[in-house]
């Protein structure tokens, strides 16, 4: 049995009770694998967004950290979805052996990232998150880098036999080279500072809305922040072809630089914190693999043709990362 199946609608309802806010009985499961995040109705007030942890994955000390960043963005009028402090003035709470948080429900489209002029309202905002957590550092949260995303992830594929056997020496080889040539990317990289950072954010985390107080981009899901340059939160917005990508990451530093300056050696950085996200995901993809949920939802993942496909990815990332990196 695993934790979630214990986590029933009246689990849900009980929680959110205990917490001071009257449901109306209403509860809507939102996409969510990591965490279980529900839309729960609340009687004469508008709906609250909760969100269920997983079990043993973060301390509450990093948890605790997490909603102390999204906070202080929020504070600074930053436009980001941050936990509310309810009963007690607490951000986390406890219930039938679950950790929960609620927020406000924000909705939102994907923004148009072929547009210039979103790219640079987005790096106006990603600036002033930096400046932020450029300030004070995290103590509980883990870094981005190596040794976590890269090594850490290999290690557990083999040692949990994920691999088929036939292909395991050639995707072990293909690794090998991957993480050297990462390592490379840092090294010509240099000693780059390392902040506060979103960590996760892809354009399913920049939701944006044309009207009301939240009108332009707003930032969701801080549940992956960590420590790591700050290229980390630049390079998933960028897409295509080399010359598309420069082009779209000079509208955004546009943005970016008038709030924060940015340092060019991170962008040596680029591909190899992209080799390092593939790795990562691989290895995400098997520690939830327990989980119901995962199955049902990436029935693609471990078949013979996932890790063909990933040895073929992970060598277009080994000749990438010898390229010279994208000029802004």
């Amino acid at each position: 049995m695993h934790p979630y199946s214990a986590l029933t609608p009246d689990t849900v309802l009980n929680a959110l009770e205990s917490v001071g806010l009257p449901c109306d009985g209403s509860l809507l499961a939102l996409n969510s694998y990591e965490n279980r995040v529900y839309l729960v109705g609340i009687a004469d007030a508008p709906p609250r967004v909760a969100k269920f942890y997983r079990p043993q994955r973060w301390s509450d000390a990093a948890i605790l950290e997490e909603h102390a960043f999204a906070r202080e963005l929020f504070e600074q009028e930053i436009p980001v979805v941050a936990p509310l402090p309810l009963a007690g003035g607490h951000t986390l709470y406890h219930a039938q052996g679950f950790r929960f948080a609620v927020f406000p429900r924000r909705g939102g489209r994907a923004p148009e990232l072929d547009r210039p002029d979103t790219l640079q309202r987005i790096g106006r905002f990603l600036g002033r998150i930096h400046a932020v957590g450029a300030a004070t550092p995290f103590r509980e949260r883990p870094c981005i880098d190596i040794a976590g995303f890269g090594e850490a992830s290999r290690d557990y594929l083999l040692e949990h036999g994920f691999l088929p056997e036939d292909l395991c020496t050639a995707w072990c080889s293909v690794v090998d080279q991957a993480l050297d040539g990462a390592r490379r990317c840092y090294m010509r990289a240099g000693a780059v500072a390392s902040i506060r950072l979103h960590g996760d954010c892809h354009a399913g985390n920049v939701l944006w809305t044309d009207s009301g107080e939240m009108r332009g981009p707003h930032f969701v899901d801080f549940d992956d922040c960590r420590t790591g340059p700050a290229v980390q939160d630049l390079w998933m917005l960028l897409s295509g072809e080399r010359a598309e990508m420069t082009h779209q990451l000079g509208e955004v530093l546009a943005g970016y630089e008038d709030f924060r300056d940015f340092d060019r050696r991170e962008l040596h950085l680029v591909e190899a914190l992209r080799t390092l996200r593939l790795l990562h995901y691989s290895a995400w993809l098997a520690r939830r693999w327990g989980d119901p949920a995962f199955p049902a939802a990436f029935p693609w993942f471990n078949t013979q043709r996932y890790w063909q496909d990933r040895i073929l990815e992970l060598r277009e990332q080994v000749a990438l990362m010898d390229e010279p990196p994208l000029v802004a």
